[in-house]
């Protein structure tokens, strides 16, 4: 066999514009974490070995047939669910929450696998029950959501329940839910957010306070959320320059190589590099869009159509929260923020829709 022969067989279900895409962002995070490590290689090393097993897991799931992808739907959400309850039960505390499950040769935390636990599993039920799709499958599928959320959400960690609470409603949405119960659903939520902010634990109120006026505890409370304004609007139009950014390297900012690393980058690059960068994260998105459009089953549109929006609501949701106009939830930006779980996670869910779009031709219509 020639290397032509064998290039081709590897990339043989790999989507190029998709790994165009990722590959744009991964190289932007590793030029801003070589900043925000303070011109170190420490940072950006680390983060090369996280792009490797994030790159093997993506290839691997890749060339799964759609079959395949199908079978995993219910031992994943299992196997997910009973390590959740393993954390309610022996978890590790940390900073106040029981987040993470010690299993003798690692420490993981259970609630980064459901992120793609739950749209695989419910995408999957809703393929078993097409053709007779009634109310009672909606609210079956809705358990199947509220299971996860409810432990993780118990951690505390409201920042991911909320997250995928989002990838499972944007399954509900692809199955056809109707827009009167959505609508109902919004109006059902106001009406009972004085409830829900009673049932907030104390971190959880203040961030939404500071959302409004962070200044009330500037040193404290306020102090992210500040930091970060400051570091994005003093990018300007051009930005400070590469390895120039006073917050970051005065250490104003926190959390720079994770939750605010897009604050790095801002004060660095400015309006035009996040434009730049929007348009990376676009052309990832869109690819998405164009796969969910041409998928050739009823669960292979439900997924890949989770995926691109989870993906582009994660994205949403830190430049947000960076940018003053959402509370600080600590959620990282995909696949430039520093992180090992969240890279793989990610790239399992771009291997699921390398699969959708390499595999379909061999799925009939």
């Amino acid at each position: 066999m020639t290397k032509r022969q064998l290039w081709l067989r590897f990339t043989a279900h790999l989507d190029m514009p998709l790994l165009l895409g990722l590959g744009l962002l991964m190289l932007t995070s590793l030029t801003i974490l070589h900043s925000a490590d303070n011109g170190g290689w420490g940072q950006p090393l680390k983060q090369v070995l996280n792009i490797l097993v994030g790159f093997t897991a993506m290839w691997i799931v890749a060339n799964l047939p759609l079959h395949y992808l199908m079978r995993t739907a219910l031992p994943i959400y299992t196997l997910g669910v009973v390590l959740l309850i393993g954390v309610a039960l022996f978890g590790d505390i940390s900073h106040g929450a029981r987040r993470w499950l010690n299993i003798g040769i690692a420490t993981i935390q259970p609630s980064e696998l459901m992120k793609i636990g739950v749209p695989l599993m419910m995408a999957w039920y809703f393929e078993k029950h097409e053709a007779t799709l009634t109310a009672k499958n909606y609210i079956v599928a809705t358990l199947l959501l509220l299971v996860p959320v409810a432990l993780i959400a118990r951690q505390p960690d409201l920042g991911t329940a909320l997250l995928i609470s989002a990838s499972g409603f944007y399954v509900l949405f692809l199955a056809g839910l109707s827009w009167k119960v959505i609508g109902g659903l919004f109006v059902a939520a106001l009406a009972s957010a004085p409830v829900m902010w009673s049932m907030l634990h104390d971190y959880q109120r203040h961030r939404i306070e500071m959302l409004f006026d962070p200044s009330q505890d500037a040193l404290g409370k306020g102090y992210h959320t500040i930091q970060g304004m400051i570091a994005v609007g003093s990018g300007g139009l051009l930005g400070k320059g590469y390895l120039n950014g006073t917050q970051t390297h005065l250490d104003f900012l926190p959390e720079r190589t994770t939750d605010f690393i897009f604050a790095v980058y801002s004060e660095e690059f400015g309006l035009l590099g996040n434009l730049i960068l929007l348009g990376f994260y676009l052309l990832v998105i869109g690819r998405g869009f164009i796969i969910t459009a041409n998928a050739s089953t009823y669960f292979t549109r439900l997924m890949a159509g989770s995926i691109t929006l989870t993906f582009a609501t994660y994205a949403f949701v830190n430049m947000g929260m960076v940018s003053g106009i959402l509370p600080v939830v600590g959620v990282p930006l995909p696949l430039m923020s520093y992180g090992g779980t969240s890279m793989l996670t990610l790239m399992l869910g771009f291997g699921m829709l390398m699969s959708i779009e390499t595999h379909k031709k061999l799925v009939k219509t």
